[in-house]
């Protein structure tokens, strides 16, 4: 059976059993039995890391110990809010800081990355508004359909199993934006991410 560990783009937390390209972590989100409660926003530095780093290895879910998270790609961990981890992504994370324009230590980042991402009190994920044709590829949106990832010309729906089959991208129109304005401005600055689009 699968774990409720897989990070969709809107922020929820499923139970599926595709295999994700990024591991993360926000913290301990699961109890001795591995479910997974409600504190799900407490931490701030939500990172995404590689699947293998030095040869560590980690039993999933291990009780009082971080809830492994996994995403499809680095464009669903940034949607979900998270950014680069500083240890085993190191210059993947100086890009994406980089690129936010946002001053000062990784503390200072994630504070306000979780201000972006999380409407407080509510536990959810926190949405703006943008136009279609000013969001730089790699962005996220909502749409009747779910999640769509923006690329290019097109939109590409999203799935726990992965991405379907592009639709035509609108040529404007205001939409709801579920990766979070930093991460936005990021990828409006260079800052590519890792997408596994499949065929």
């Amino acid at each position: 059976m699968a774990l409720q560990n897989r990070v969709q783009p809107t922020g929820e937390i499923v139970a599926h059993p595709a295999r994700g390209l990024f591991m993360g972590n926000r913290g301990i989100l699961h109890d001795d039995a591995q479910r997974l409660g409600a504190a799900r926003w407490r931490h701030k530095a939500w990172v995404t890391c590689v699947l293998s780093f030095k040869g560590r290895r980690r039993a999933l879910m291990a009780p009082g110990r971080y809830t492994e998270l996994f995403f499809h790609d680095e464009a669903v961990a940034l949607a979900a809010g998270h950014r680069p981890c500083a240890e085993c992504r190191r210059a993947e994370y100086l890009a994406y800081r980089s690129a936010t324009g946002i001053p000062g230590r990784a503390v200072d980042l994630d504070r306000q990355l979780h201000r972006a991402r999380a409407v407080p009190r509510l536990h959810r994920q926190r949405r703006h508004a943008g136009d279609i044709r000013d969001l730089p590829d790699g962005v996220f949106i909502l749409r009747d359909e779910g999640p769509c990832l923006v690329h290019g010309d097109s939109l590409r729906p999203f799935a726990p199993a992965g991405y379907g089959p592009p639709l035509p991208r609108p040529r404007g129109g205001a939409v709801a934006v579920l990766t979070p304005e930093p991460s936005v401005e990021a990828l409006r600055n260079g800052y590519i991410p890792v997408l596994r689009l499949g065929a």
